[in-house]
């Protein structure tokens, strides 16, 4: 049988952010959408410097309506991976902020 070769990084990032959907989804004994609950859940623990840093207790809540394109109060996959998108877009645009200014000095 051929060796199956092991998964890239791409691969092992997609897995990831399956596994931890299904972790935190699975809480209520729906694992294909993240309720209102298990999303603040997921955002206090793995996303807690993010939240920490928000000085407006209403932004979860904001977040969560904007993100439920269906407006069915919970979270498919599609849209926690718009979330986790979003956020990966603003990191990148700070990153790349921050290496600009560091190449100009």
């Amino acid at each position: 049988a051929a060796k199956m070769s092991s998964p890239t990084e791409t691969e092992r990032c997609i897995e990831s952010l399956i596994a931890v959907f299904q972790r935190y989804a699975g809480k209520d004994g729906n694992s294909s959408k993240l309720s209102k609950t298990e999303f603040l859940t997921f955002m206090n623990r793995e996303l807690a410097a993010f939240t920490k840093n928000q000085k407006d207790p209403g932004v979860l809540d904001r977040m969560m309506k904007k993100l439920d394109l269906n407006a069915d109060g919970q979270l498919d996959f599609q849209e926690f991976l718009n979330l986790i998108g979003g956020l990966a877009i603003a990191c990148h645009e700070s990153f790349l902020k921050s290496a600009h200014s560091q190449k100009i000095l």
